[in-house]
């Protein structure tokens, strides 16, 4: 299903200023003239990488790394040049969708969905620790035919310096496909990227992270359809009740609640009113993990 382009995107940053889509540029000034000039010419760097590649598939997810590289692309090649290409599956949480979705609208990119049947691959449901290479392996290769069946000429993601810091079996596989990375090629981090969409007025700068449903799972542990919708229900509820970053990992019978620190004695006052909405989505045990919320933590049971 593809999504013709529609309306300029427009938004605005603290400062009254407006981000809008306009021919082949993204008008974002004074915001963007307001970084440091390190910032600038890392976000200038990221530009002429996406300049010189022509034309592009931008992996998108509509998570603020994605939907900071979508902007620049367009910025960058024009919107002829650029094709937003999601994943859509039950790993995906429904709410990243719908935000990707009105974020390529108001930015006037193309957007296709692709419905990825994650669940039909035996190598990744049963869940390895490498499961995040099958999953990236499966979608990189179906965007690559989809570039050159468009005559586009390069798959780009958002990977960045962050994600380096971490296991990330995808970034292998990016590698091994030859997918360009400009946010990382830039040299650019996670909180560089958020203060660059904060400066072009991008909605969702501040969003929390959001990894794939499957990464709640501990590895071994089965990845199933009913799984992945209790845990999806479960962070909805959590979502609900004013937390911004959480995680619902799932341990069988048994749900381990992950938030911010600060957000832990919050949730001690509200615990009966988690512990009945998860128990009603089908956990025996609810639990608050004191060490709270961190990406990847169950990376933390693997050999180092």
């Amino acid at each position: 299903m593809e999504q013709a382009p529609s309306r300029a995107f427009t938004t605005h940053t603290q400062g009254g200023e407006s981000a809008v889509s306009k021919g082949h540029t993204i008008m974002a000034e004074p915001g963007v003239r307001s970084l440091d000039e390190s910032l600038r010419k890392k976000r200038d760097a990221c530009v002429s990488i996406l300049r010189e590649l022509g034309s592009v598939v931008v992996a998108f997810s509509g998570g603020t790394d994605s939907s900071l590289l979508l902007a620049l692309a367009v910025e960058a090649l024009g919107r002829e040049n650029v094709l937003a290409a999601m994943a859509v599956s039950t790993i995906f949480p429904q709410s990243e969708r719908r935000a990707g979705v009105e974020f390529a609208r108001r930015l006037g990119a193309k957007l296709l969905q692709l419905e990825t049947p994650h669940l039909a691959d035996p190598k990744f449901t049963a869940n390895p620790a490498d499961r995040c290479y099958y999953c990236k392996t499966r979608l990189l290769k179906r965007l690559l035919e989809l570039a050159e069946k468009r005559n586009l000429k390069a798959v780009v993601t958002g990977s960045n310096i962050s994600d380096t810091g971490d296991y990330r079996p995808g970034l292998q596989a990016e590698k091994e496909h030859h997918i360009r990375q400009p946010l990382l090629e830039a040299k650019l981090s996670k909180d560089e990227i958020r203060r660059i969409s904060k400066a072009m007025g991008l909605p969702g700068w501040d969003h929390p992270s959001k990894a794939c449903l499957a990464s709640r799972i501990p590895y071994g542990q089965e990845i199933n359809e009913e799984t992945l919708s209790r845990i999806e229900k479960s962070e909805e509820f959590l979502g609900s009740l004013g937390f911004r970053q959480y995680r619902v990992r799932d341990h069988g019978q048994t749900a381990r609640i992950e938030l911010l620190p600060e957000d832990l004695s919050a949730a001690v006052e509200r615990r009966e009113e988690i512990v009945t909405a998860l128990k009603g989505v089908g956990y025996a045990y609810v639990t608050l993990d004191l060490q709270g919320f961190r990406t990847g933590s169950m990376n933390e049971t693997l050999p180092k």
